[in-house]
């Protein structure tokens, strides 16, 4: 069975910083690629941050270069995202999933993920 569960959402202020985790069970991490992406109430799903899981290579939406950091520990199957800085244009419902490609186009389809765990930035 393929779970991935997240946490770590919450409300900031604008400023402030979050740091979501993502542990994935049976088959759930993949071997390829481990991504976030996020989605606000009427508006497309966006890719946030990849990671090549073999060897760490990253790749970064232009909205959070700088700001946010994607990692690992694959030996507990976990992904996460630590955003700094955060600004109201972040708020969105931010879910991980294993991207059906991990470039520097940051492809946005996913072939399974998570349910998500909500983030509300506040100006």
């Amino acid at each position: 069975q393929v779970q991935l569960v997240e946490s770590g959402g919450g409300s900031v202020q604008a400023g402030g910083s979050l740091r979501l985790s993502c542990v994935a069970s049976g088959n759930a991490y993949s071997r390829y690629c481990m991504g976030w992406f996020r989605q606000a109430p009427g508006k497309e799903r966006e890719a946030v941050a990849h990671i090549v899981t073999s060897g760490g290579t990253t790749f970064y939406a232009d909205s959070v270069k700088g700001r946010f950091t994607i990692s690992q520990d694959s030996a507990k199957n976990t992904l996460y995202l630590q955003m700094n800085s955060l600004r109201p244009a972040d708020s969105a419902m931010y879910f991980c999933a294993a991207p059906r490609s991990c470039t520097v186009l940051i492809d946005p389809r996913v072939m399974y993920s998570g349910q998500g765990t909500q983030v509300t930035v506040s100006s």
